[in-house]
């Protein structure tokens, strides 16, 4: 494909620390949250600041509604000539990109199945990829569950660890071979997974069960918390992200994390009803971003960063600290995540996957 040059960090910035090099958020994160809720103000996208999206072709998973469909919007809004909505309902994404494409009638924007709960499902979509893209130079892996019960899905793991951490890291490890060899232009490819710096708040009670990631599956080793569950799945998936970016030149492709801070106009607390229904909502009324200020993290992650990110989670466009479990149990962690996943995947060539991208 010719030589490719790293992506602008942000404008006039010097280069950026990696997430990993950085000290450790304080223990008390609640002026951290008023920071970032009330005192930051994400910009939005505009063609001037990312000139790049033109010429490109992206893929966002869950990109039917919420933060998905809004960076989606954006991406298409900066001259994206063509998109890939990745949704586990045909009917839904189709809604939604008539939606967009009433907006962007020069663009071809393309709604195929994925259902992250499904490792065949993923397999055939990273297929289907390989085979019938002619480019692809951003994946942004947007889809995520949040659910107030436990259960478990055809691949017998709970719901929120199965979408959270084992699909998304699937999908992530089956994209690199595309993005590497079908990327276009100066720019390097990148994959974005979104992440949540809930990773840094759980508690992790189960850290000591051996194996690790089966003991999610047994509410008798550890009971179920919807808030801890869904803070753990992303602590879970960002260990094994840091350790696929370490393995991966970013020459080839570029690995980020992105937060996109508390949001209101997402489908994350659907399953919410009742009087917690209306408790959520008034406290997203007062305290969440608006949406397009949520997805512009997305599109800053994908266009505004390049090698200076790799590896690396972005909290307000800019690299953060990782959650307080990497700095201290961070290596036994890593390998532990690392190793079970890579165990689950043993049916998928993943590994050869990972060593043809160093």
């Amino acid at each position: 494909m010719g030589h490719k040059k790293n992506a602008s960090t942000e404008i006039g910035d010097s280069p950026a620390v990696l997430s990993k090099n950085m000290d450790p958020f304080p223990e008390k994160f609640l002026p951290i949250f008023i920071q970032n809720q009330f005192r930051t103000k994400i910009e939005l996208p505009t063609k001037e600041r990312y000139p790049n999206a033109q010429g490109k072709c992206a893929i966002i998973t869950g990109s039917n509604t919420g933060l998905g469909f809004e960076s989606a919007r954006q991406l298409l809004a900066l001259g994206l000539p063509h998109l890939i909505m990745a949704v586990r309902s045909l009917e839904k994404g189709n809604e939604a990109a008539k939606v967009l494409r009433d907006a962007n009638p020069a663009a071809k924007i393309d709604v195929w199945k994925l259902d992250m709960e499904s490792y065949d499902s993923i397999q055939a979509f990273a297929d289907k990829c390989h085979k019938e893209l002619e480019r692809l130079d951003i994946a942004i892996l947007n889809a995520g569950l949040s659910p107030l019960s436990f259960s478990t899905c055809s691949t017998g793991h709970e719901k929120t660890m199965q979408v959270n951490h084992f699909g998304t890291a699937l999908l992530a490890v089956l994209l690199l071979p595309c993005l590497k060899s079908k990327a276009g232009g100066i720019d390097l490819p990148c994959l974005t997974i979104v992440n949540s710096v809930t990773a840094h708040l759980c508690k992790f009670p189960n850290r000591n069960e051996r194996p690790l990631l089966a003991s999610f599956d047994d509410t008798k080793i550890i009971a179920f918390d919807p808030q801890e569950r869904y803070g753990v799945s992303k602590l879970i998936n960002q260990l094994f992200i840091v350790k696929l970016a370490d393995l991966v030149n970013p020459d080839n492709v570029i690995i980020n994390m992105v937060d996109p801070g508390l949001t209101k106009g997402t489908s994350l607390g659907r399953d919410v009803k009742g009087p917690l229904s209306f408790a959520l909502k008034g406290f997203l009324g007062v305290a969440g971003r608006p949406a397009e200020r949520g997805s512009a993290t997305y599109v800053n992650a994908v266009l505004g960063h390049g090698k200076d990110s790799h590896g690396s989670f972005l909290m307000n466009c800019k690299n953060a600290p990782l959650a307080c479990w990497f700095y201290t149990d961070g290596s036994q962690l890593t390998d532990l995540v690392w190793n079970e996943t890579l165990q689950e995947f043993k049916f998928t060539n993943v590994e050869e996957i990972i060593q043809s991208m160093q």
